[in-house]
């Protein structure tokens, strides 16, 4: 029989590993891996225009809503729902194994999406499925990188090490608004394509050079657990994603009996889920890690900062499109290329500060620097409700800095907090827990923060509009009707850099007398919706300032000692801390791994 293998110490841990370069191999390649899967999740949303003119649909055709949304948020929904089983088989078949088959997935399903051949909804409904694809290589990807690094990088150094990276994770959704919006207009095929070369050259790297440091769990995987995860969450995001489309003579869909359904049944189906995560002997969801104070305080404080940030680049690019940029003489074609351009103050302050705080957080602590950070975040958020909607772009781009700056203080600390409170073998399945919560959290922002919106336009826009259409020689009838049109629609053609009015409009029959270059010219339609606009803006923002404050309450909770949970290694009788101990060291969750047997 083969005696056990003797007990590590710290020092020689996996983190430490015999060389003193795979570290920063790891760091660059998940770092490219988080890069190219953020910038994907975003360039979409900036070249729909172009991809729907590219494959003959209207985008805004009630018959199209439903392409419109899933070419949004499928990516966002797929890889929300599956981070969790990954970051599982991670933890059970080696975290660089899986990393690598995300890598590859990504990039096929690139490829396939590149070379799209057919048009009208056929185009629509492969692009779709592709996107979906695409969701489940970034899940891998996504679940695995945090564990790959928090392996690699002995605990001093994990906060640099995850800031790195979270400036990609991040950076990278706004760098793909510039990339989409250049590329696009000269050919939208290149959104995709743009994507195939970095994934062959980082799935081979990955190949060749990532190797698995951590510990690997044997354990059987948990079927019922994944199965009504799956369902109950997608249900869910399902429901949130219609709950923004109009039903019957309703702006919103939230009365919808279906989407009720989807939002009742998939929380029901959720706690179906915990019951069983309580009865199963390796659990997809170790509500365990949940007595870890550090662990639940990081992760509430993040759910709250994603909630909050997450619709912020959609009303931020509402706002440019379809009221900003018009009022300062840009062509509703040229404004989603700059909308991009002009919320580039907001990662430039992310990326400065995203690398530093998260160095500084290895030797001082996370706690100050996530609250200061949500605090921040917070009043940038007071800071845009008191802007006026034709702002003086100096104080706005000055605000995003800001807002990018509060972001990076908390991400960073926030995300090493977590994955420092983790025991070793649990490290998969825990980031694969945050990012999770992450990412539901962006699919859940974006339907509050669009129904917010929705609920402050519709307020006052029928009326303002009714009387601006009428007051430029449009008959009563067709104002009324165009008026009273669904306000989801408006927020739509702005977000997608469409003429709303003229999109309005279509259709409405000929109207003798009425100077059509006026109405759909650049400066009718943003001061018609400025005053309406402000309403809803207020109402989203408000919103999110309380998610932020909550944010910085959670965080205050983090960073402290936890009991230890004992649990007795089967290969050699020794007692081993699982619980991750000192979470804002972590060193603990180093030793966990003592008297385990390394991939």
């Amino acid at each position: 029989m083969t005696s056990s293998p003797p007990a590590r110490s710290h020092s020689d841990s996996p983190q430490a590993g015999d060389d003193p370069h795979y570290k920063w191999i790891a760091l660059s390649n998940t770092t490219l891996g988080m890069l190219i899967a953020t910038i994907n999740s975003s360039i979409v949303l900036i070249a729909l225009p172009d991809i729907f003119k590219g494959i003959g649909l209207n985008p805004l055709t009630p018959s199209n809503t439903s392409y419109l949304l899933w070419m949004m948020m499928g990516f966002l929904v797929v890889t929300a729902v599956l981070v969790v089983s990954f970051g599982r088989l991670g933890d059970m078949f080696g975290r660089a194994r899986m990393y690598n088959l995300g890598f590859l997935i990504f990039t096929i399903s690139s490829i396939f999406l590149a070379i799209t051949w057919f048009d009208g909804a056929e185009a629509a409904i492969w692009l779709i499925v592709w996107r979906v694809v695409q969701g489940v290589g970034g899940a891998f990807l996504m679940a695995n990188s945090s564990a790959i690094l928090t392996d690699a990088f002995p605990a001093h150094q994990r906060g640099l090490a995850m800031g790195i990276n979270g400036v990609a994770a991040i950076a990278g959704s706004f760098l793909g608004l510039l990339v989409g919006g250049l590329l696009a207009p000269i050919q939208w095929h290149y959104i995709f394509l743009v994507s195939v070369p970095f994934g062959l050259v980082g799935t081979v790297w990955a190949y060749l050079k990532l190797r698995d440091t951590g510990v690997r769990t044997k354990a059987k995987m948990d079927w019922w657990g994944n199965l009504t995860f799956a369902i109950g969450l997608i249900a869910i995001l399902v429901a949130i994603t219609y709950g923004i489309q109009p039903y019957g003579g309703s702006n919103m869909g939230w009365a919808n009996p279906l989407v009720l359904t989807g939002l009742i049944g998939g929380v029901l189906v959720l706690v179906v889920f915990t019951w069983i995560e309580t009865r199963v002997d390796s659990p997809l969801f170790e509500l365990s890690l949940f007595r870890n104070r550090s662990f639940t305080a990081g992760n509430a404080a993040n759910l709250m900062a994603s909630i909050g940030r997450g619709g912020l680049q959609f009303i931020l690019i509402i706002w440019l499109q379809g009221i900003w940029l018009p009022q300062h003489g840009y062509d509703y074609s040229q404004t989603p290329l700059w909308a991009g351009i002009y919320m580039v103050p907001m990662t430039i302050g992310f990326l400065f500060v995203a690398p530093v705080s998260g160095a500084l957080s290895d030797k001082l602590g996370t706690k100050w620097f996530t609250t200061l950070g949500m605090l921040i975040t917070a009043g940038t958020f007071v800071a845009l409700i008191l802007l006026p909607v034709d702002f003086a772009y100096p104080a706005f781009a000055v605000i995003l800095l800001i807002n990018g700056i509060g972001m990076g203080l908390f991400s960073s600390p926030n995300r090493a907090e977590v994955m420092n409170s983790l025991p070793a073998t649990s490290r998969g399945s825990g980031a694969g827990m945050m990012t999770t919560f992450q990412n539901a959290a962006m699919v859940l922002s974006i339907g509050l923060f669009f129904s917010l919106m929705i609920v402050g336009l519709s307020s006052n826009l029928p009326d303002v509009m009714f009387s601006g259409l009428t007051e430029n020689g449009v008959p009563a009838d067709q104002a009324e009707t165009v008026a009273n049109l669904p306000t989801v629609g408006i927020l739509f053609a702005a977000f997608l850099g469409y003429n709303p009015i003229q999109e309005l409009l279509t259709g409405s029959g000929s109207m003798p007398g009425v100077d059509m270059d006026h109405l759909t010219g650049l400066d009718f339609f943003p001061h018609l919706i400025s005053e309406p606009f402000a309403d809803g803006l207020s109402a989203a923002f408000w919103f999110a300032v309380v998610c932020c404050v909550l944010g910085a309450i959670f965080s205050l909770f983090t960073g402290n000692r936890t009991p230890k949970v004992t649990a007795v290694d089967v290969s050699g009788g020794v007692p081993v801390d699982v619980s991750g101990g000192v979470s804002d060291g972590g060193e603990a969750a180093d030793e966990a791994q003592a008297d385990q047997t390394p991939v």
